[in-house]
C-alpha cells in the first residue's frame, strides 16, 4: 500500500510513499541491531566524523530539502529554510561536546567498603532508538533527536507523520548517500507503523499530541522500555505594564503566528496588565495587518509571504471551532477570524474579550490565533497562566529583567523566555522539557541530551585482590566483631558512638 502526500496549499499530490507494515518494521529494526554493535565499537571520534560529513551533505542539499518541505507543509520559503540549519547546529554542538559528556565517571570511595575499589559509571547506548515525529517541523524534529542518539552509539529509525514524510525521507536518505554505516533509516506509514516501532525498539522519543503520547507511554511501560515525550502546549505570554510594547507586540505576532501557529511552543494566549492593554492590542493588530499570507511556491529568492497554510483540514476545523465558539460567547475578532482562499489557509486572527470559559484559552489551538485578555496585575496573570493542564513554555515581558525572572520562577512551565520567544529552543545546553501534560523527560540540556539515549553501567574493580575479603565466608566471631567495630568507628559522627560507649 502507498500514501499520497498532498499540498495543504492547494490539495495537489506532491509525492507518494510506502505504508510500511509491522513485519517490515521488525525486519528493519533487526537489521539496525546487526550494525549497531560496530557503530558503537568504532568510538565517538569516528561517529562524530560521520555526523560532520552528514552535516555537510545536509547543507549542500538544503534548498532541495526546503522545496520538498515547502510542498508538503505549505510553509513560506523563509520558514522552510529554517530546519536544516537547526539540525546542523545540533550536529556541531554534540559532535564538539559529546565525547566529554559520555566520558566515564570515576567517583571516589565514600566509605570503607569501597576504599580498595575502582568505581566507574559507563554510558552505554540503547541499541535501537525509535523517533516518531509530527508534521509541523518534520526535518528539524526528526534530526534533533536522531543526532545525539547516533553520537551516543545507538542506531536510529525515524517514523515521520504520514502528512509530511517526503522531506524527512529525503534528508535521512542523505545519510546513506554520504557513505555512512547503515545505522539511520526512515520508515513511512500510518499509526500502525508507529505502533510497531514502539513494539520493537529499545527507546522511544515521541513528539506530538498528548493523546498519542499517553498511548505510547502506556505501551512502552508494558514493555519496560524508556521513552521521552514532548507533547502539547498552551503557552502563555505575560505582558507587564512596564514592558517595551513594541518588542512585546512584535514578539507576540511572530511567536503566535510563525509556522501558522503550528508550534508546540507557540504563543497561544496573552495576558496584559490593564494600564497598557489597549496600546498593546492596537500594536498587535497593526503588526498582524501587515502580514502576507499565501504560497511562495518553489521560489528560493522571493520571500513573498509571511504566513502559509495549516497542515491539514482537520487542523483548520480545530482553529475554526475555537474562533467561532469564542465569538459566539462574546469575544471579538479585531482582525481575521475565518478560513480563506483555497487549501487550508486560515487568516491570522486577533481575539479580544476572551476568558477562561473559552476553548481558545484552554485547549491547544495550534493555529494562527492570538487571544488577548486584560488582567488587573501580574499576580492575576500568573494565576491564569498556570490555570492549564499544560506546561511546556511561557514568555514574560518587562523592562525590569530581574522582575521578569522572578515572575518566570512562579510559572509552571518547563521553559520561560523573558523579553523573547522561542529562544530556549536554540539554547542546546538547557533542557527542553514539558511539565504536567506537556511531556515526560527532556531533550537537549547539555550532557542530558546525549546521555538520555544511554544506559549507565556500574563497573567496580578491586585494586587489591587478597584471597578473600573480610566480609566473605566463613563468618567468625573475632573477625565479625572487629569488622563491626571498624565500620562503626568510620560511620558514626561523635566520639562516644565511635567508641561504642552509647
Amino acid at each position: 500500500m502507498s500514501i499520497e502526500v498532498r499540498s495543504p496549499a492547494d490539495g495537489s499530490v506532491v509525492g507518494v510513499v510506502k505504508d510500511q507494515r509491522p513485519d517490515e518494521v521488525a525486519e528493519t529494526v533487526n537489521q539496525l541491531r546487526e550494525h549497531q554493535t560496530s557503530w558503537e565499537g568504532g568510538g565517538f571520534a569516528e561517529r562524530a566524523r560521520w555526523l560532520r560529513r552528514y552535516r555537510d551533505w545536509l547543507l549542500d542539499n538544503e534548498d532541495t530539502i526546503a522545496r520538498i518541505l515547502q510542498s508538503e507543509t505549505g510553509k513560506p520559503w523563509a520558514e522552510a529554510t529554517m530546519e536544516v540549519p537547526y539540525a546542523a547546529d545540533v550536529i556541531n554542538y554534540y559532535a564538539k561536546h559529546g565525547e566529554r559528556f559520555l566520558t566515564d565517571e570515576t567517583p571516589k570511595a565514600h566509605g570503607p567498603m569501597t576504599l580498595t575499589k575502582r568505581q566507574r559509571a559507563v554510558h552505554r547506548p540503547y541499541p535501537v532508538v525509535g523517533v516518531i515525529t509530527p508534521w509541523n517541523f518534520p526535518v528539524a524534529l526528526s534530526l534533533m533527536d536522531a543526532i545525539p542518539a547516533l553520537l551516543a552509539g545507538a542506531a536510529v529509525v525515524v517514523k515521520p507523520s504520514e502528512f509530511t514524510p517526503l522531506a524527512t525521507s529525503t534528508a535521512i536518505a542523505g545519510w546513506a548517500e554520504s557513505g555512512a554505516p547503515p545505522v539511520l533509516t526512515c520508515l513511512t506509514g500510518y499509526g500502525d507503523t508507529g505502533a510497531a516501532l514502539v513494539d520493537t525498539v529499545d527507546y522511544v522519543q515521541f513528539t506530538g499530541s498528548t493523546r498519542t503520547g499517553t498511548a505510547i507511554a502506556t505501551r512502552a511501560a508494558e514493555r519496560l522500555i524508556p521513552y521521552g515525550l514532548e507533547l502539547g502546549g498552551k503557552d502563555p505570554m505575560l505582558v507587564l505594564s512596564d514592558a517595551d510594547l513594541d518588542r512585546a507586540a512584535n514578539a507576540a505576532v511572530w511567536g503566535g503566528i510563525c509556522n501558522s501557529g503550528q508550534m508546540c511552543t507557540s504563543v497561544e494566549r496573552i495576558y496584559v496588565e490593564a494600564p497598557v492593554y489597549e496600546d498593546f492590542v492596537n500594536r498587535v493588530v497593526e503588526r498582524v495587518r501587515e502580514l502576507r499570507q499565501g504560497t511562495d511556491g518553489a521560489d528560493t529568492d522571493g520571500f513573498r509571504y509571511d504566513v502559509g497554510a495549516l497542515a491539514n483540514q482537520a487542523q483548520v476545523e480545530i482553529v475554526r471551532r475555537h474562533v467561532d465558539e469564542a465569538i459566539a460567547a462574546g469575544a471579538k475578532a479585531l482582525i481575521g477570524g475565518k478560513a480563506t482562499g483555497t487549501g487550508t489557509f486560515f487568516e491570522p486572527t486577533v481575539l479580544v474579550d476572551v476568558d477562561h470559559s473559552m476553548a481558545c484559552m484552554r485547549e491547544e489551538t495550534f493555529g494562527p490565533t492570538l487571544p488577548i485578555m486584560k488582567v488587573t496585575d501580574a499576580d492575576e496573570a500568573v494565576r491564569l497562566a498556570n490555570d492549564t493542564p499544560y506546561g511546556l513554555s511561557a514568555t514574560v515581558f518587562s523592562r525590569d529583567t530581574e522582575r521578569g525572572e522572578r515572575i518566570a520562577r512562579r510559572l509552571e512551565a518547563g521553559a520561560v523566555n523573558v523579553n523573547d520567544v522561542f529562544t530556549n529552543l536554540f539554547a542546546l545546553p538547557l533542557p527542553m522539557a514539558g511539565w504536567k501534560q506537556s511531556g515526560m523527560g527532556a531533550r537537549n540540556g547539555g550532557p542530558h541530551g546525549i546521555r538520555k539515549y544511554c544506559r549507565t553501567q556500574a563497573i567496580v574493580s578491586s585494586r587489591v585482590a587478597p584471597r578473600a575479603e573480610p566480609m566473605w565466608y566463613p563468618y567468625r566471631p573475632l573477625r565479625g566483631n572487629l569488622l563491626r567495630r571498624v565500620t562503626r568507628f568510620v560511620m558514626a559522627r561523635d566520639l562516644k558512638r565511635r567508641l561504642g560507649l552509647r
